[in-house]
């Protein structure tokens, strides 16, 4: 085959059914992947991230050769890898006079401006085709709310349910039982006599091969990593059993218990298929319409609260969170609302710390490469928060660690939801907390080092001095908001000893940070 046309698929761009492969294999395309130094090294990764990527880009490029599709596959270590996108991808178009140069939209800026002046540079025609996989346009959200001051995600939430009729009455307008959002009763601790079901083995896959070849590179990776279990999916079918298992066995309890923070289980309830979407493994709308046909079968034993908990996290949030992205893009990564300044603690790569909630949500994440919202939101980013740390360390360690973080979907929920970075673009006050919260939710408080009750001594939780410390120090930039001015009444309402006394405990706690 005369080979005229050089189409490029990113790591992040596994999807079998897209347009390209509705096509005849035989169509003078050659399709380009790579794994690439640059690509594994911009930050440092869990070592399962990038395991589970190379593994799901191999098993793809598998794939398509078995379909017929020509595939040029470069290795990390293959001779030949120039170890960056745009030189690869040159030296191929110089080296098999291709033609015509075409590319998958990326979901990054960093990789959409290396791709444009690429574009720009090959002096042959370029075509930019959509990835096929979103439910809603780059330029969506900000068109959405064009012209109002803030973004709202209740709105574009709804806005997607009426536009894909998910979970919706005849009529399209009307929210099924009449309620749009049952946030509410998603917020449940988790009872000790619920059980969690194991989660499903997947086949052996050729870990130790990719880790060797890291090995061989000398790149520098964070975590653990056992090559005989390694437990994330990296093909479509196996992104299918995962959610086989959700459906059948998790979903009946999800809702309730998706904030729940607990010891007992890493991954509780949760589907464990954000890797699999990020990746473009598996489509979004066929998780939702599985979903909601499995839920419409068992609606006798699931109630509806635990399916729109779902379908919210995915045909809003997750949407949502990309549009805000493209929208406010590349100035956003440079936002620090509140100046902060502060490194990260080390134990954010130990899990080193007497702070149980801290220690097991940080330990899980070195072992897993995951975590669920809450312990990303209200545990690791709280205390980040609070502490003061610089938004690009607390986005860095994100990016890094969690095998579903790429950074259209990491930045605004760690710089925006996380950290208020942004000043309020993405949420409507700082996610912050005491330790009320964290007892309230979970299991972590009790045998802690930590006491949870405490505010002042050398066992008192340090969330809780961190906590008023964050909103006196930054009183200026907050007292207005009209969902947080209540805590401000409260603090008013101490004696001023108190305060004092608060201020000096977190001072304390952030002068033996390491320690803690």
């Amino acid at each position: 085959m005369s080979v005229t046309t050089l189409r490029l698929i990113l790591g992040d761009q596994l999807n079998e059914d897209h347009p390209w492969f509705r096509e005849a294999p035989d169509n003078g395309s050659l399709y380009l992947m790579m794994e690439l130094g640059s690509e594994v090294t911009y930050v440092t990764h869990h070592v399962q991230k990038i395991v589970g990527f190379f593994l799901a880009m191999r098993q793809f490029a598998r794939s398509l050769e078995e379909r017929g599709f020509p595939v040029h596959y470069i290795r990390l270590d293959a001779p030949e890898n120039l170890q960056d996108i745009a030189a690869n991808v040159k030296k191929l178009v110089e080296n098999l006079k291709i033609e015509r140069f075409e590319y998958q939209m990326p979901d990054e800026y960093r990789v959409d401006r290396i791709l444009k002046d690429l574009s720009t540079a090959l002096g042959i025609p370029v075509k930019e085709v959509d990835t096929a996989h979103f439910l809603s346009e780059r330029g969506e959200v900000k068109a959405l709310f064009k012209g109002k001051k803030q973004y709202l995600m209740e709105t574009f939430y709804r806005f997607m349910r009426k536009k894909y009729d998910i979970l919706m009455e005849p009529d399209g307008k009307t929210p099924l039982s009449g309620r749009w959002n049952y946030d509410a009763e998603n917020r449940k601790k988790l009872p000790p006599d619920v059980s969690i079901p194991p989660i499903p083995l997947l086949s052996p896959k050729n870990v130790q091969e990719v880790l060797d070849c890291l090995n061989k590179m000398g790149i520098k990776t964070i975590g653990h990593i056992n090559p005989e279990n390694f437990i994330w999916p990296v093909n479509k079918a196996e992104a299918e059993l995962i959610l086989d298992d959700f459906l059948q066995q998790r979903l009946v309890n999800f809702g309730n218990y998706q904030d729940a923070l607990t010891g007992r289980d890493p991954f509780l309830f949760h589907s464990r298929l954000s890797f699999a979407l990020n990746a473009k493994m598996i489509h979004p709308l066929y998780v939702l319409r599985r979903t909601v046909a499995y839920w419409e079968t068992h609606s006798q034993n699931i109630s509806l609260s635990q399916v729109e908990g779902f379908i919210r996290q995915i045909l809003g949030w997750r949407e949502f969170i990309r549009g805000i992205y493209w929208a406010e893009m590349p100035d956003y990564a440079d936002l620090n609302f509140f100046n902060h300044k502060e490194p990260l603690p080390e134990f954010y790569w130990t899990g080193k710390t007497r702070m149980a909630c801290m220690a097991h949500a940080i330990g899980q994440s070195l072992e897993h490469a995951y975590a669920h919202h809450i312990q990303r939101l209200m545990v690791t980013g709280n205390f980040a928060l609070l502490l003061g740390v610089d938004p690009k360390e607390v986005d860095a360690w994100y990016l890094g660690i969690y095998i579903d973080a790429l950074e259209w979907v990491e930045m605004p929920n760690t710089r925006g939801m996380s950290q208020f970075a942004d000043g309020g673009i993405v949420g409507t006050k700082p996610y912050v907390s005491s330790a009320n919260y964290i007892q309230k939710m979970g299991d972590h408080c009790n045998g802690c080092f930590y006491n949870s009750k405490e505010k002042i001594g050398p066992r008192a939780c340090p969330f809780n001095s961190l906590y008023w410390d964050f909103y006196a120090r930054h009183r200026e930039k907050l007292e207005k908001n009209p969902r947080i001015g209540m805590m401000y009444r409260v603090w008013d309402k101490m004696n001023k000893a108190d305060q004092e006394a608060l201020l000096r405990q977190a001072a304390a706690v952030k002068a033996s940070v390491s320690s803690l």
